[in-house]
């Protein structure tokens, strides 16, 4: 594997941590873990989708990154 796979999966296993997390109620999605684990997870998976040049992955990881910003964002105004 490539140094952009390997930062696509990383990306993409920080996004399935944080729902396997949320899932089993270790993490509520409210939390800081979880937020920053999607938007740190979110943010890799999409650069690593600009490298390869793969639009539908660029978008769908992009908004999942501003999503999970804006959650950020309110989680720390709240």
């Amino acid at each position: 594997m490539q140094a952009v796979d390997w930062l696509g999966f990383i990306g993409v296993l920080q996004i399935l941590l944080a729902y396997f997390l949320n899932v089993t109620k270790k993490v509520s999605s409210n939390s800081l873990a979880f937020i920053l684990l999607n938007l740190v997870g979110a943010s890799m998976a999409c650069f690593a989708s600009v490298l390869l040049n793969y639009l539908p992955f660029i978008i769908l990881e992009g908004i999942w990154a501003l999503i999970a910003l804006y959650s950020l964002i309110k989680h720390k105004t709240s």
